[in-house]
């Protein structure tokens, strides 16, 4: 059985600081991840996404963090297609027009998704150096499809990244649906890409099955977005509101030890926001996995 490390997308999230969660003493950046790290073996940065990850940063996460942490990092939009604001780049590959821009690949030039994927890997380097890189996330766009232009698209994304571990989130069921299912992780399984697992609300347009499947020996991956109807419309803070209940967490429990069974390591992520509903659902999910690797060092209450 592989190691199964359960945690939330994101310690920084406002709502969760203004929550009450964090204890008087961890009112600092530094103090708020440290306390994180004392009840959780696992977090997604996910502010990478907006922003390229700078060295320094990655650093202080390491050195703020026990051996065995684990940071899932998210791809900076530009690496997935998304639109970026051009303020999140360095000064080098920001094109000109003020930092208000929204751009996209092809606004940087030749070379620029790979000066793109150079920064981004320079930032989390001092992470991988630490042993503490879980995963980049790649959670493409619902436009992003199967076929051929898709398959070329993963097959770059792993000739950029080299060796880092690599995480794909498909927001697009046709990935994940009918014939084209076996497809999908064929191609993941080849280029040594795991394939993230995810928990939405079913039966909408934008809704994607919950398809579990280890599709790289080394990583599965795990994100709970929650039940809410809001699901792919509305503000974030809708799209993502919801409290799991121990019921609706139980299958995936199952799901995750069965992941553990052909992966070395599965990372279980909470994606839900509003005061500490992530953190809460990450607890309930760990006493449902009592055999998942504790946090370092749980503080009472």
């Amino acid at each position: 059985m592989g190691e199964i490390l359960v945690g939330t997308c994101s310690w920084t999230d406002p709502s969760l600081v203004s929550s009450g969660w964090y204890p008087p003493g961890a009112r600092t950046a530094e103090g708020r991840l440290r306390h994180y790290a004392s009840r959780f073996p696992l977090v997604e940065a996910d502010t990478t996404y907006y922003a390229l990850p700078g060295a320094e940063r990655s650093r202080q996460w390491a050195e703020r963090t026990p051996p065995g942490f684990a940071f899932d990092v998210k791809a900076h939009a530009l690496m997935t297609g998304h639109p970026a604001a051009a303020r999140g780049l360095p000064g080098g590959l920001r094109p000109a027009g003020g930092g208000e821009r929204r751009v996209a690949l092809r606004d940087l030039g030749p070379g620029g998704e790979a000066a793109v994927w150079r920064a981004f890997l320079g930032g989390v380097g001092p992470l991988r150096e630490a042993g503490k890189l879980g995963a980049v996330l790649l959670q493409f766009p619902p436009w992003f499809g199967p076929g051929g232009g898709g398959a070329a698209r993963l097959a770059r994304c792993r000739e950029l990244a080299g060796g880092a571990p690599l995480a794909v989130e498909f927001r697009n069921a046709g990935w994940l649906t009918g014939g084209e299912l076996g497809r999908t992780t064929g191609l993941l399984r080849e280029l040594g890409m795991a394939l993230v697992a995810v928990d939405t609300a079913q039966g909408m347009p934008t809704s994607v099955p919950p398809v579990a499947e280890a599709t790289c020996g080394e990583l599965a991956v795990v994100r709970l977005h929650g039940r809410s109807p809001a699901w792919g419309s509305g503000s974030k803070e809708d799209r993502f509101r919801h409290r799991y209940s121990p019921a609706e967490l139980a299958p995936w429990a199952a799901r995750a030890r069965r992941l553990a069974e052909r992966a070395a390591r599965v990372h279980v992520l909470v994606n839900t926001c509003c005061a500490d509903a992530a953190v809460r659902a990450a607890g309930l999910m760990a006493d449902l996995l009592p055999e998942a690797v504790p946090a370092p060092a749980r503080p009472a209450g």
